[in-house]
């Protein structure tokens, strides 16, 4: 293809800012931003939640306008002639707008339709699209009754009806297992060699914005680096290494020291078993032995989330796990025994009991015969592939949804006969908050603390202690629709918290979060497991497995593997396996699928 421009986007002193009505503040959402994106290009904008990613992409998209600066998009001048932009680019945004009760093929042609795509055109392209999509045996399937990742590839298929010269993705593998996650980044780099697509990305994944060119990191609305992975990544150059804890010791448990000796840790996570973390320039040696108590060091390469975690250190510190996570959570073993001198019957430390749970959907079976216990206090993870069942039974383990057969006790509660009475007993966070946008902080924990039974003194003294568990102090008269996204989690666990729950339901609580966000989180959700609440997640992040007492995965409505995470590497490679998560979830659900294939293949054959 040839060009009549080298620089597919070229941003100068770009500003953006938004007046909140209710408060009257202005918020700077882009700061004084310039860059280039050269044509031809794969381009990673990064950055922590709120840092000016999806405003950048709606300005290039034409789709607004930029206060103060100068843009221009393929030559041509946006703020002037957005419609010439948006003619000759595709825009895939957070969430695309599939029309759920059309077909896959319908929203193809509805799309086709609304760029103008000519009739002798569409058939070749379809079926390319659908060939790279994996859907030409989905034509006919309500794009509604697609998996997760199924509508994430109907909806990149869709941006691409027609042969755009720049195409701009929003988090586009946000809710997307690993598998089709890896799925549409080759969909993306096959458009990349055989059209010559300039593509520009944010994401929350560093791993996926190690295949760019290019990397724009971004905080606050401001560009803190640019440069490529290589150039990113040198910034934690000699600052990284892997610390091995004891097999019997979760590595969560060394990972939450290193993180709150936050004068000479930069980051710690948990990987393969180990600990990954970055040390502060100049740190304190014995101190940090002293965290580390005798586990062994290696020194490791510097990946680009190291870097990026380096460089957002300068700017950004992370707030103290607050002591009275620790302090004012109620012990749910204490209040196990007390409940138990009330007659309920508790067996043991199981305290979620599943045999040969049963949920269908007609003739379609979605969780097929699966059986897994969980102990009180434990972290417990639920994976699987997008449309693998993991939802249903999550759903199921709630009260949400009743099964179609088998036994499933929660809580000592039998929720065959009385789920009603269990979800009293269960905290729920879902991934996109359940909070009334337009109620402050104390307005939602009023509100839910209420719903949940608590009222007068008792309501007053669970909100206090929550608040200050969450660091919510000072945001109480905020609008919980304003808050940052990381303050809209911190409140979403406060209200599933409240009525102090045996177990805690987390559904993808981190979708589209960002490292930084991540870390925070899960130091709050190790502090609760340490007094005993038992926690039960689902995620496609696989490094969040790693934190996970055990974890199951699931594919097909099957249960594929089931142990700890060490035990589940081992399931996917052998005992000398050097798998990380993400790869030993690919392997077993590849392995799952193949078996599968092949006893098909002998039920065919006479």
């Amino acid at each position: 293809m040839t060009r009549p421009y080298t620089t597919a986007v070229a941003a100068c002193g770009l500003h953006k800012r938004f007046l909140i009505k209710e408060s009257g503040q202005t918020v700077h959402a882009v700061t004084d931003v310039s860059l280039d994106v050269q044509a031809g290009s794969l381009t990673a904008l990064v950055g922590p939640d709120g840092a000016g990613k999806t405003t950048l992409l709606r300005m290039m998209a034409g789709l607004m306008k930029a206060d103060e600066g100068q843009l221009h998009v393929l030559g041509i001048d946006v703020a002037a002639d957005p419609q010439a932009v948006q003619d000759r680019i595709s825009y895939m945004p957070q969430r695309f707008g599939l029309y759920e009760d059309l077909s896959v093929q319908e929203n193809l042609d509805l799309y086709a339709d609304l760029h103008g795509v000519p009739q002798a055109m569409r058939l070749k392209r379809y079926a390319r699209l659908l060939e790279m999509t994996n859907l030409t045996r989905f034509t006919a399937r309500l794009a509604g009754k697609l998996s997760g990742g199924m509508k994430q590839k109907l909806g990149l298929a869709c941006t691409l009806v027609r042969l755009p010269e720049l195409l701009l993705l929003d988090e586009p593998t946000v809710g997307v297992d690993p598998l089709s996650r890896r799925e549409l980044w080759e969909i993306v780099q096959q458009m990349i060699d055989d059209e010559q697509l300039t593509v520009l990305v944010s994401t929350a994944y560093l791993d996926e914005a190690e295949r760019c060119a290019k990397v724009f990191v971004l905080h606050e609305g401001k560009l803190v680096a640019q440069g490529t992975p290589a150039e990113i990544r040198h910034h934690a150059r000699n600052l990284c290494f892997v610390a091995t804890p004891p097999q019997d010791q979760p590595p969560r448990f060394l990972q939450t020291r290193l993180l709150d000796n936050t004068e000479n840790v930069i980051d710690a996570v948990p990987q393969g078993g180990a600990v990954r973390f970055i040390r502060r320039p100049g740190s304190d040696q014995r101190h940090l032995d002293a965290m580390l108590d005798g586990a062994p060091v290696t020194a490791v390469e510097e990946r680009l989330e190291d870097g990026f975690m380096t460089l957002l250190s300068k700017q950004y510190v992370a707030d103290p796990l607050d002591a009275t996570a620790r302090e004012t959570a109620v012990h749910p073993k204490v209040v196990a025994s007390e409940r138990q001198g009330e007659g309920e019957d508790y067996a043991g430390d199981v305290i979620i009991e599943v045999r040969d749970l049963v949920r269908k959907f007609g003739d379609f079976t979605a969780v097929d015969h699966i059986s897994f216990s969980v102990r009180r206090g434990e972290i417990f993870g639920l994976l699987g592939p997008n449309g693998a069942g993991k939802t249903t039974t999550f759903r199921m383990l709630c009260g949400l949804l009743p099964a179609s057969g088998g036994f499933l006790q929660v809580a000592g509660v039998n929720l065959h006969h009385a789920r009603a009475i269990a979800r009293r007993k269960i905290g729920y966070v879902s991934q996109k908050f359940a909070l009334y946008g337009d109620l402050t902080v104390m307005e939602n924990l009023e509100f839910f603390g209420s719903a949940y039974g608590l009222s007068g003194e008792r309501l007053r003294e669970r909100i206090g202690i929550v608040t200050r568990q969450f660091g919510l102090k000072d945001k109480e008269k905020s609008p919980s629709k304003q808050l940052p996204g990381g303050y809209k989690q911190r409140l979403a666990m406060a209200v599933g918290l409240l009525h102090e729950p045996d177990i805690l339901f987390l559904d993808e609580p981190t979708s589209g979060t960002d490292p930084q966000r991540r870390r925070e989180f899960w130091r709050r959700i190790a502090a609760l497991s340490e007094v005993g609440t038992t926690i039960v997640i689902t995620t496609h992040f696989m490094e969040e497995a790693e934190y996970c007492d055990r974890i199951v995965i699931q594919d097909a409505g099957k249960l594929l593997a089931l142990g700890t995470p060490r035990e589940v590497r081992t399931q996917a490679g052998g005992k000398d396996s050097r798998l990380n998560m993400e790869e030993a979830f690919i392997s077993i659900v590849e392995q799952g699928r193949r078996r599968d294939s092949e006893m098909a293949a002998r039920e065919i054959v006479p």
